[in-house]
């Protein structure tokens, strides 16, 4: 396992999950892949699918990809997102997280994309009073 962020960073980063999610029904998860082959994109759509994500009953999961060794990143939204946001819907949360990436600012580029989710997503996928956390709220890692 990749040691990315300390304990404490990866608590925050966990609580901003929690926080988000008080916004939406959608799920956020954080996952950091040690060792990331290939195209970054195409690897976080299938640690995608590996971790779950598109079971979710709204297909409304996000995926926060990082790959260190590769300085690069990628967001990835179900399919339900993609039904319903513009084409530019990720957009400014990939800016965030380059800002902040530039600056060696990984918390916080993470945290702030992660809220900017949460509220970006309240409008198509509002929290509901029955809704249920369906995927984990952990960082997961790969290699």
């Amino acid at each position: 396992m990749i040691d990315f962020f300390t304990k404490e960073e990866g608590d925050r980063v966990i609580a901003a999950i929690r926080i988000a999610e008080t916004n939406t029904s959608g799920e956020i998860r954080v996952h950091i892949e040690a060792k990331c082959k290939g195209d970054i994109l195409k690897q976080a759509q299938k640690t995608f699918k590996k971790l779950g994500m598109q079971k979710t009953a709204a297909r409304n999961g996000v995926l926060f990809f990082i790959a260190p060794e590769r300085r690069g990143f990628a967001i990835v939204g179900d399919e339900g997102i993609d039904a319903v946001v513009p084409e530019n819907f990720w957009d400014d949360v990939k800016n965030i997280l380059q800002q902040n990436f530039r600056a060696a600012k990984f918390e916080q580029g993470i945290t702030e994309g992660i809220t900017l989710v949460g509220e970006k997503l309240k409008a198509h996928f509002p929290y509901q009073k029955d809704d249920v956390n369906e995927l984990p709220d952990d960082i997961s890692y790969g290699n």
